[in-house]
């Protein structure tokens, strides 16, 4: 995602503050919305691996693109942060309006 869409997402949420080791996605669990990192250290442990990721990096967009809406992996604060909370029917309006969003969002993972 560029620096275009990434502005969409955050114009269409909510910030949220986080702590060390909070958890902010839970595997197996139902996904309503999707965070872009606006500060801060996050851990993603999929089942392809797990990987650090920071400022930019959008997660939990897996879930709102799939057929059952269920979580894959599991998310967690490495530091302190700020995210931004994007809705799922945000994301669906952001998708509806620009395909190609949808395309580039699906392109994340």
């Amino acid at each position: 995602m560029d620096d275009d869409d990434l502005r969409k997402l955050e114009a269409a949420g909510s910030e949220l503050s986080f702590g060390a080791g909070q958890m902010l996605i839970e595997r197996g669990k139902p996904g309503a919305g999707l965070y872009v990192v606006v500060e801060g250290q996050i851990v993603v442990e999929a089942p392809e691996g797990t990987r650090e990721l920071g400022p930019g990096s959008v997660v939990g967009e897996r879930a709102l693109l799939s057929e059952d809406g269920t979580r894959t992996a599991r998310v967690r604060a490495l530091t302190y942060g700020k995210v931004v909370a994007v809705e799922r029917a945000e994301v669906d309006r952001l998708c509806a309006e620009d395909p190609a969003f949808a395309e580039r969002l699906a392109q994340v993972s």
